[in-house]
């Protein structure tokens, strides 16, 4: 059984303790930015000439991989076939999953313009294929933007999908985005509205059509413990969002944990750290309480200084919450 399916079992059983809290990997950025989500190629002196290749990108997952921290480890089905072709989770614990749609919103190619509109939907992945690629689990996501034609179309997909997720035996997880493109919709009324239409959306399943848990951005205290405490059956996550500081990491895991969470889903924040290793072992010291984040930044740049990488910022800054949200319940 993978670490993933063995701590969702103790938390649906009312047993959660900290150590049980999930991390997901999201290196899935080629299905949405495409090339340049590789992340910059890096020198230990902090200068950077290209964005990685893929193959070096695939060797960074089968690092996180092998490093047998992280519980997820989310890619497109390309890039989960060649990982397989290396044999990167042959005995792992680790789960691989693929993102199983591909809605327009997360179209942020140079120079597009995509993200700015209302959000359609669509799929690039076979999930028969996907499945044969070695899929243990997939992540369908909607953006709704309180838009009657564009909502409705989304739902109309999703439910599509889960028939076809039903016929080739592949459970999902389900991800709902803040508006990208609201329709009369107030900044304050949005965090409300994520929630309502996340828990409308599964409201009429049947327990075999039920996602495995949920993937939204964190809003705030008091709309994560809203969502978690509602249904204690529906498991909550949270997204990354941009790369922030090291401290802006490493106190959201520190807050959403308080506030409900029970798993983190983060793809800039490791990708585009100094130090992805690094940074995966801060993360799980934190939710597991062995570290604040605030030392956790300090242990992290202290790493740093022994490798010889030349940090992106330096401590005092790395230190700086620099995150609305966070600052706000900090």
């Amino acid at each position: 059984m993978y670490r993933l399916d063995e701590k969702l079992e103790r938390i649906r059983s009312g047993n959660y303790a900290k150590g049980d809290f999930m991390i997901a990997d999201a290196k899935d950025g080629d299905m949405g930015p495409s090339l340049q989500a590789t992340g910059p190629h890096r020198a230990k002196d902090g200068t950077s000439a290209r964005f990685r290749t893929r193959s070096e990108f695939l060797d960074n997952i089968q690092a996180i991989v092998e490093q047998d921290i992280v519980d997820i480890m989310l890619t497109s089905v390309s890039n989960l076939e060649a990982l397989n072709a290396r044999g990167v989770f042959e005995g792992s614990r680790v789960k691989p999953a693929i993102r199983a749609n591909d809605t327009t919103d997360i179209w942020v190619f140079r120079g597009a313009t995509y993200a700015r509109q209302p959000s359609r939907p669509f799929r690039t992945a076979d999930l028969a294929v996907a499945k044969a690629a070695g899929a243990k689990l997939g992540l369908y996501s909607i953006t709704f933007n309180n838009d009657l034609d564009h909502d409705y179309d989304s739902l109309r997909d999703f439910a599509a999908f889960r028939k076809d997720a039903r016929e080739n035996g592949l459970p999902y997880f389900f991800e709902v985005f803040n508006p990208n493109a609201a329709n009369d919709l107030a900044a304050e009324d949005i965090p409300a509205f994520v929630n309502d239409a996340l828990l409308r959306s599964i409201a009429g399943l049947g327990r075999s059509e039920r996602p495995e848990f949920l993937k939204i951005p964190y809003n705030g205290p008091k709309a994560l413990e809203e969502l978690a405490s509602y249904d204690p059956s529906v498991i909550v996550g949270i997204l990354g969002g941009g790369a922030g500081t090291t401290r802006d990491c490493l106190e959201l895991i520190a807050q959403i944990e308080r506030y409900g969470a029970r798993l983190a889903l983060f793809g800039r924040k490791i990708n585009l750290a100094d130090d992805p290793l690094s940074m995966v072992r801060m993360m799980r010291a934190v939710a597991d309480g062995a570290l604040t984040s605030e030392q956790a930044v300090r242990e992290y740049h202290g790493g740093l200084a022994d490798a010889g990488i030349t940090p992106t910022r330096p401590l005092e800054d790395d230190l700086e919450i620099t995150e609305a949200v966070l600052k706000d319940a900090a």
